[in-house]
């Protein structure tokens, strides 16, 4: 469903799969919206608690949240701003937060159901280290779903690099996909790696390179078209 970058051909999208879908019962939008929610539920979360919910309150409505848009519930609701999954999940969830009552929410919206694993502990772990900041709830939000974006590209070049029995190598690389090296950097890797700095100055930049393309192929599954994949990343990294 998803394309690789390096082919030169953008497949059909995640997001594009969910809203061509529409309400209407299909097993590839399910798959796709699940997998969506199962990448981006941490700046969901963390946009609760910075609306001011407690870390249950915060994990109940994003279950809430999540339980809502598997079952396809709230698609009409939300007109032409859908284009974007990250606007339209924030959408919906300032709406959620207008009606809700927390001691109905599971009860009324999730019946109990945990349709994504979302570790509240592990939540709040990760919410405790989030900096302090005088940003808006949203654009906090957009700061954070960036991050993610980040994450979820990084562990798929992780995950190539694994399958071509590179990993070790690429833990000595992969600090170098967001810093310039330091004089003298590339040479020690290479020591330890048994190869030249010129090599490994290549290899950086091919890794690099990847991780790029990684980065639009991850945007691209939450718009609908390469050319909004391009304006998200503009939006979200200046």
């Amino acid at each position: 469903m998803s394309q690789e970058p390096g082919d030169g051909v953008f497949a059909t999208t995640h997001w594009s799969v969910v809203l061509a879908a529409g309400d209407a019962v299909s097993a590839s939008a399910d798959a796709a919206l699940e997998r969506l929610c199962e990448g981006y539920w941490f700046p969901l979360y963390a946009h609760f608690r910075r609306r001011g919910r407690n870390p249950d309150d915060a994990a109940e409505l994003t279950q809430d949240l999540f339980a809502s848009l598997l079952r396809r519930e709230g698609f009409r609701r939300v007109g032409p701003e859908k284009g974007r999954f990250r606007t339209f999940l924030l959408t919906a969830a300032d709406r959620l937060l207008l009606d809700h009552h927390a001691a109905e929410a599971a009860l009324k919206r999730g019946g109990g159901e945990r349709p994504i694993e979302l570790d509240a502990l592990s939540a709040e772990d990760r919410f405790a280290l989030e900096p302090l900041t005088d940003e808006t709830p949203d654009r906090v939000f957009d700061q954070r779903w960036a991050l993610v974006l980040l994450d979820q590209a990084l562990k798929r070049l992780t995950e190539e690099q694994a399958a071509r029995d590179d990993s070790a190598a690429f833990e000595r690389l992969k600090p170098f996909l967001a810093v310039e090296a330091e004089p003298g950097d590339y040479g020690h890797v290479a020591a330890e790696l048994g190869l030249t700095p010129n090599t490994v100055a290549k290899r950086v930049e091919r890794l690099r390179e990847r991780y790029r393309e990684l980065v639009l192929a991850e945007a691209l599954q939450t718009v609908g078209t390469p050319a909004e994949a391009e304006a998200e990343l503009r939006s979200l990294f200046g």
